[in-house]
């Protein structure tokens, strides 16, 4: 049986972690992008599809290529974000599933249902683009998440070949002190929930 994690743990990942949107200059290396990964593989998703698909947008090429398909708000933060992930979905992850999900032919449901292999690929991309989060802060990285750009030219720049289609982006980093905008309120339980 596991057990609650403490305090100091609770509040890196949800009380006290924040929307960063200024960074320290420290990179991100490739041995803490590999370790996020093998963390945020590990939550679930629906008959273990993993739609989920990633960009670590390093380089200055790279952030290059991403500037023109930001919302003019959002290009200061990518600028100077030591990393920027797409998170996108893979239409064709059902093709997968064969070899990650044994317990029956689930790849024929979704070949014979478009529609709902659409809605599996954005739900579960989701699901994993907020483990990332997660993952990252637990790692010790400040976090950036971000709508805000045109996802056509996101997917024609730096999916063309996949398929894939971009969902969101993430900032990445070491967060500056302050680098953040006050926290706004959050809604209480009885207003966005009920037990039954």
């Amino acid at each position: 049986m596991t057990k609650p994690l403490d305090a100091a743990s609770l509040d890196q990942l949800f009380l006290t972690a924040r929307t960063y949107n200024k960074y320290t200059e420290q990179i991100v290396s490739d041995k803490v992008i590999g370790e996020l990964y093998d963390l945020l593989k590990w939550g679930p998703t629906a008959v273990n599809c993993q739609s989920g698909r990633y960009v670590f947008v390093r380089s200055p090429e790279a952030k290059k290529r991403l500037v023109p398909c930001l919302a003019p708000g959002n290009v200061a933060k990518v600028e100077k974000a030591p990393v920027t992930v797409i998170v996108a979905s893979d239409p064709a992850f059902y093709e997968n599933l064969p070899t990650q999900w044994t317990a029956y032919d689930a790849r024929q449901s979704f070949v014979d249902d478009p529609a709902m292999a659409e809605a599996a690929t954005f739900r579960n991309s989701s699901l994993q683009g907020a483990y990332l989060i997660l993952a990252a802060r637990s790692l010790g990285l400040d976090c950036g998440p971000m709508s805000g750009f045109d996802n056509d030219k996101v997917d024609k720049e730096f999916f063309a070949d996949s398929g894939y289609k971009s969902n969101f982006l993430i900032n990445l980093g070491y967060g500056q002190p302050g680098g953040f905008y006050p926290r706004g309120p959050r809604l209480s339980f009885d207003q966005v929930a009920k037990i039954l």
